[in-house]
């Protein structure tokens, strides 16, 4: 300050023997009288006539000793005040030292794609303090938004004004080993739950990709695993606890009040915090997972075959027919038979067949499957898992390759790209920076990425690299299922996930495949920097009627496809390009495909547009397809005051008067 002042004395001493004196014949201006109302700094009036210039020499020097004067006390504040480690406030990007407050919390999702601050993030340690919490911010009408382990790419569970989490309740309550039935709170997180029951032999019937997620969390928006005969994770709830705001602690299950007990599984959070969940488990088992690479024709073949294992007696001659293929009328067999319509039935008749069995040879033969497409490449990845045989045991296999061999052509890639964007060197001078030798795959793509996120070729180039990889990478994986049923899926990424009708098991409407003959020709088109994979399951129908898989039909099949970009960086600049990119690609895939095929969003990843004309055609789209009604009126009985709602659900599902 000393400084400024000293610079201030200067720049008036230059002022007074530079500037030009009154004429002794000109009286001096009059003094103008301080009004004690006028502002510090002088307002700008809004008119059309120019701004008066002053008049004189003296006066332009006095505003330019004022300007410099105040630049130079910002400059001298700006760097003579430390920068704190918390000083991470949007507000305080401008001014880079200001901290967070204290009681002010920032929470953000997995992948930094949404963050809010509150003062209000509170941790229950029971149900009592939960229940104790709900009402109170009831009668206060303050929001408190239940938010899980913030892994949703779209951030469903954030509130500005306020959450809850129940992080702090994670017991397993009790196990009943006869039923295969276990009671929890809704905080335990996924790999907690599996750990604290394996002792009793048992575990969950299905797991999405990774295992952070908390039980309310990942039951209240509809998660899934794969397998075409398992439904998505909320057809294992059999009952539930929950925290209303109107109507305090009710307890529902498929038999007490079985309406509001379907329609609160996929709740999203908006009619109750979800307090315990009692999930249906099975046997654990180890599994045995399968990788191998494939490409778009023999998928479409494999996956509408149909295998028949075939047991059957013919007077005379015993005939034992295994792995039978057929697709459709067309039968692929060395003995005639009769090819009419009924040819099942024909082919028993004609060879007397006394047992025969028929499944579909990817989908139903396997327990999980899925698929990983490799944009601008016709790889396909193809991971099955199933139990180990208790006749065979585990595969005896030997990999091609070894982990170094298959990881070499993106290792050359990469070194390859650093000599083309000229920072190898500034990478050999950095002592942070990993071996290259000591880094996975999905390691190795993010950093393949950072170089150049949204060059279509250098994508393309990074893409073919991954197939090679999964190419040599062909082998079989044994564990127990909560360590096989899981997937890398990179660094933090936007990603847009639909769901929609395949058909049935028995009869396949191949519209899943389809799907991405469509999607990847539609990236070809448009030149889309589109990364891998796009991941592709499956899961049986869910009877909760707000899941995106929901429906009457007892054997009715779902497949979801999930595009992604990676955000490789932590450049503001470079992620915001990304982000644009990635919803111009969502889109693209939103107006070309969703409606065609029925398509719709999985609720962690589904995002609310800005524009007002987009916004309404989201909110009639989602009437065509879920309760909405149902969903309001439940809302409004069990949370009037709204506490329990954030900005999005208020968007998705707006409130009126007569619902």
């Amino acid at each position: 300050m000393s400084r400024a002042l000293s610079l201030r004395r200067s720049l008036l001493h230059l002022h007074h023997h530079r500037s030009k004196p009154l004429s002794p014949t000109t009286p001096p201006p009059p003094k103008p009288i301080q009004n004690p109302f006028t502002p510090l700094y002088p307002t700008r009036k809004f008119c059309t006539s120019p701004t008066p210039i002053p008049s004189t020499n003296s006066e332009v020097r006095k505003y330019i000793g004022y300007t410099a004067l105040v630049i130079f006390c910002g400059a001298a504040t700006f760097y003579s005040f430390p920068f704190p480690g918390n000083a991470k406030h949007k507000k305080a990007q401008l001014f880079r030292y200001a901290p967070l407050p204290e009681d002010l919390h920032t929470v953000s999702n997995w992948s930094g794609t949404h963050e809010v601050q509150t003062r209000n993030f509170y941790q229950p340690e029971n149900v009592e303090q939960l229940e104790k919490l709900v009402k109170e911010n009831n009668e206060k009408k303050a929001r408190i938004r239940p938010v899980g382990s913030g892994l949703s790419p779209n951030g469903i569970g954030l509130a500005r004004s306020g959450m809850v989490n129940l992080a702090l309740m994670d017991k397993v309550l009790e196990v009943d080993k006869e039923k295969k039935r276990v009671r929890v709170e809704a905080g335990i997180r996924v790999q907690e739950l599996v750990d604290g029951i394996k002792e009793y032999g048992l575990t969950l019937q299905n797991f999405a990709s990774i295992r952070e997620q908390q039980i309310g969390g990942i039951v209240q928006v509809g998660a899934h695993g794969t397998g075409a005969r398992l439904p998505p994770i909320d057809e294992q709830v059999v009952s539930m606890k929950l925290v209303t705001p109107a109507k305090g602690t009710i307890e529902i299950s498929k038999e007490k009040d079985p309406e509001l007990f379907y329609l609160a599984r996929v709740g999203l959070g908006g009619l109750g915090v979800v307090a315990e969940v009692t999930l249906q488990c099975v046997e654990r088992q180890e599994l045995v997972e399968h990788t191998f690479i494939s490409n778009m024709k023999d998928i479409k073949k494999n996956h509408k075959l149909l295998r028949f294992v075939i047991n059957f007696y013919v007077p005379n001659d015993i005939y034992v027919v295994n792995d039978f293929v057929t697709s459709g009328i067309e039968v692929q067999i060395s003995t005639p038979f009769r090819k009419d319509q009924n040819w099942a039935a024909a082919f028993c008749n004609d060879f007397g067949l006394s047992a025969f069995s028929m499944v579909m040879k990817l989908l139903s033969e396997n327990k999980h499957v899925k698929y990983l497409h490799i944009p601008y490449t016709d790889a396909v990845v193809v991971v099955t898992c199933n139990p180990v045989s208790k006749w065979k045991g585990p595969p005896k296999y030997k990999p091609k390759y070894t982990t170094n061999e298959a990881l070499q052509h993106v290792r050359d890639l990469y070194k390859e790209s650093l000599e083309k964007y000229r920072i190898a060197a500034a990478k050999s001078l950095d002592d942070n920076e990993p071996d290259i030798n000591e880094l996975s795959f999905t390691e190795l793509r993010d950093k393949l990425l950072a170089l150049d996120p949204l060059s279509k070729d250098h994508v393309v180039k990074i893409n073919r690299a991954e197939a090679e990889f999964w190419a040599k990478s062909e082998g079989y994986r044994v564990g127990w299922s909560d360590e096989i049923l899981g997937f890398d899926c990179g660094g933090q990424q936007w990603v847009s996930e639909n769901c929609f009708p395949a058909g049935t098991l028995a009869k396949p409407s191949l519209k899943d495949l389809e799907f991405i003959e469509k999607l990847k020709q539609l990236i070809e088109k448009e030149e889309i920097p589109a990364p891998s994979p796009i991941e592709q399951r499956w899961t049986a129908r869910s009877q909760s009627p707000m899941s995106p898989a929901s429906s009457s039909a007892e054997d009715d099949i779902f497949s979801w496809v999930g595009i992604i970009m990676y955000l490789p960086t932590t450049d503001a600049r470079q992620r915001k390009e990304i982000t644009e990119e990635f919803f111009h690609y969502r889109h693209l895939t939103q107006a070309e495909l969703w409606d065609k095929y029925s398509a719709y969003e999985h609720w962690a990843k589904i995002e609310v547009p800005k524009d007002k004309d987009m916004l309404a055609a989201l909110q009639e789209r989602l009437r065509r397809r879920f309760p909405v009604d149902a969903y309001n009126k439940a809302r409004k009985e069990l949370d009037p005051n709204r506490i329990l709602s954030n900005n999005m659900l208020e968007k998705l599902f707006p409130l009126s008067e007569t619902n």
